[in-house]
């Protein structure tokens, strides 16, 4: 039987479950208590009323809060584009054709130097409290290439995204409808074993919403669920589509319509937000506050890439969300851990309630608001994974 252990002295406890703390979306519970039992929180409560356990643990007076879900990353690439940022901080636009370079360096990487680099970004999110975290693969373009990407990833993570139609492999450039046919066909084939996911970057420079259509039909033909980059660098199809096509997600959501909106909020696909990549671009930011307004589900994750966002920081884009995309405190809390659950379609983690993995985070203040408030400063002091401290 597993031992139990007690955290206590929490000064603020985020459960994401409003039947357990003050009815807010964040389930905030003061002067808290957590039983951990195994991998799973077994209570969670008021100090006052917290069971008996083998162990006890104090939390000095801190805030925890569950582990960041991140749910669009993509880490298994190789090489630098340092340059590139340090043109368009000088002023030239980003488009999607930096993606090439990383292709090619990606290419000529080993096994062993792609799933380093993997292994060492995957350790730096979770020190900045990233206890879940999807990641894509899409710097390959080849059948070989791709399959090798989603097998090393889904060595370190089960949540694996194929993103074979990333954007049209350079050698057929010429003929997308050819590297269309791979994406769906061979490629697919030799991908889907190893991936949950599909995504597609629907968008101007990439693919478009028939093309995107017919790759997303054809995963989820396979088994594997869609999701969609859509709408980040203009208006157009990938949002509608996404909500159509039942997408778990539509990740930027950048550029939208009254029309885009209106489907993300009768529907199920949530809107991921990314405000690294406009930080990091220079481009205009998401409106989180006119998805919430209309009642749609938001994620906040970090695209964490090495062209257009590179950043594992959730905490770092928590904030920007506050600063600059209309979102309080608490959404971007929510968004960055709930939000980014029901991105990956998941109830086991994001939340900190009786059944929930035991995922969650210490932060050396006494509340989640902090990470807004003090932009930049390491505040994760402890990260659990799983019921077992790992940072």
């Amino acid at each position: 039987m597993s031992s139990s252990t007690v955290i206590t002295n929490i000064a603020t406890l985020v459960t994401n479950d409003p039947s357990l703390g003050d009815d807010s979306p964040l389930g905030l519970i003061q002067d808290a208590a957590l039983v951990v039992e195994g991998e799973r929180v077994v209570w969670a409560g008021e100090s006052s009323k917290a069971p008996a356990t083998d162990q006890r643990v104090d939390a000095g007076g801190k805030a925890v809060l569950p582990g960041f879900v991140d749910s669009h990353s993509h880490l298994v690439f190789a090489g630098d584009r340092t340059a590139e940022f340090n043109a368009r901080m000088s002023g030239r636009p980003y488009s999607a054709g930096g993606i090439r370079t990383t292709v090619a360096a990606t290419r000529a990487a080993s096994d062993a130097e792609l799933e380093a680099n993997l292994a060492r970004h995957l350790a730096e999110a979770l020190r900045q409290g990233t206890t879940t975290m999807e990641t894509k693969s899409g710097y390959g373009l080849t059948v070989e290439d791709e399959s090798r990407a989603l097998r090393l990833a889904a060595a370190h993570t089960d949540e694996v995204t194929y993103l074979g139609a990333h954007i049209v492999a350079p050698e057929l450039a010429a003929d997308p409808a050819a590297y269309v046919a791979l994406v769906t066909g061979e490629m697919l084939d030799a991908c889907a074993p190893h991936a949950r996911w599909i995504d597609v970057f629907c968008e101007k420079g990439a693919f478009d919403g028939d093309q995107a259509r017919a790759i997303l039909t054809a995963g989820r033909a396979k088994g594997l669920h869609p999701r969609v980059h859509a709408n980040q660098l203009s208006y157009g199809p990938g949002v509608q589509l996404a909500v159509e096509l039942d997408a778990a997600s539509a990740d930027h959501c950048t550029h939208l319509t009254d029309a885009d909106v209106d489907a993300l909020a009768a529907g199920n696909t949530v809107a991921t937000l990314l405000p690294g990549a406009e930080f990091s671009t220079r481009a205009e930011w998401p409106d989180a506050r006119r998805l919430l307004d209309a009642g749609v589900t938001v994620a906040l994750s970090t695209d964490c890439n090495p062209g257009s966002s590179y950043t594992s920081s959730v905490p770092f884009c928590v904030a920007l969300a506050v600063r600059d995309m209309g979102m309080t405190p608490d959404e971007a809390v929510w968004a960055a851990t709930a939000g980014g659950a029901a991105a990956l379609r998941r109830t086991d983690i994001g939340r900190l309630g009786p059944g929930a993995r035991a995922d969650l985070v210490l932060l050396d203040a006494p509340s989640h608001v902090h990470l807004a408030y003090r932009p930049g400063v390491p505040l994760v002091r402890e990260v659990w994974r799983s019921g077992v401290r790992v940072a």
